[in-house]
């Protein structure tokens, strides 16, 4: 009987020694890649209201080519490709960001790249700027294998674009609310709840807002049939951020969580609101 124990014991030893080895010779390993090689078809780029619907620039850039130890990789590439002024390094407040799977390149029409520069960047228009763009690749989940390319130059000069949200016909802007002294009734008082007019596309107002509460803004005074309201299916923020026009829906904007008089800006270019505690 000891004999066959003996046996079997061995016998099942070795079954597990050579699993383990199956399973070790089964490991799929990551050998890396080869940083993206990125390169533009211009180095100065023209943009002009009048051809805005013309191609202003195309980048392109060399596949990874991530490798495992079964050969190259099919799972799909995440580019993330950056635009943002000479010297700021990719940093910048404003510096754009995309991203995107698979594709190794990307293009932009002149109206396209001209709000990037300008409502998304920033940057003044009429002014020549000296600009940089890189793409960076990771593969999997999260930021596996990531390589950055090379960085392009290349110079371009905004012209004013559109605003980004509808400015008001009317050029006038009100608040209306339960955070605001005039509550939900509309008409609201003015002058105490009527903005003060900065420029074409920036509107501001100082008043007290009652904390927690809610409130919208309005282009027409006694009018519900349009409003400025806080984007739907967006988490609201009582700071302030992206805000649109509605002919009907959108959710309220909420107050900030302390009772105090507030300085609200509200600048249609580039589509966003501040609140700030005064």
């Amino acid at each position: 009987m000891k004999k066959y124990f003996k046996l079997l014991a061995f016998s099942i030893s070795a079954l597990l020694m050579l699993a383990g080895c199956e399973k070790e010779e089964n490991k799929v390993y990551f050998e890396g890649g080869t940083a993206p090689v990125l390169s533009a078809s211009k180095t100065a780029v023209s943009l002009t209201p009048a051809t805005q619907d013309q191609n202003a620039i195309t980048f392109n850039w060399t596949n990874p080519d991530y490798r495992f130890t079964t050969g190259v990789s099919s799972q799909d590439v995440t580019y993330t490709f950056e635009i943002d002024t000479v010297g700021s390094n990719f940093s910048g407040a404003y510096h754009y960001v995309t991203a995107f799977a698979r594709d190794i390149s990307k293009s932009f029409t002149e109206k396209e790249l001209n709000e990037v520069l300008g409502n998304t960047m920033r940057l003044e228009p009429g002014r020549k700027y000296n600009l940089e763009a890189r793409v960076t690749s990771t593969i999997g989940s999260g930021a596996s294998g990531k390589l950055v390319s090379n960085v392009t130059a290349f110079n371009a000069t905004p012209f004013a674009p559109p605003p980004k949200v509808a400015i008001p016909v009317t050029g006038k802007l009100y608040i209306v609310g339960n955070a605001t002294a005039g509550g939900w009734n509309n008409p609201v008082p003015t002058p105490s709840q009527e903005f003060t007019k900065v420029s074409n596309t920036k509107y501001t107002i100082d008043l007290p807002l009652s904390p927690g509460l809610f409130y919208l803004f309005l282009p027409e005074n006694g009018s519900w049939s349009t409003k400025y309201a806080w984007p739907e299916g967006l988490a609201r923020n009582p700071a302030g951020g992206p805000f649109e026009f509605r002919g009907g829906g959108g959710q309220d904007f909420q107050a900030p969580a302390a009772a105090g008089t507030y300085r609200i800006v509200v600048d249609f270019q580039v589509g966003e609101f501040t609140v700030t505690k005064l």
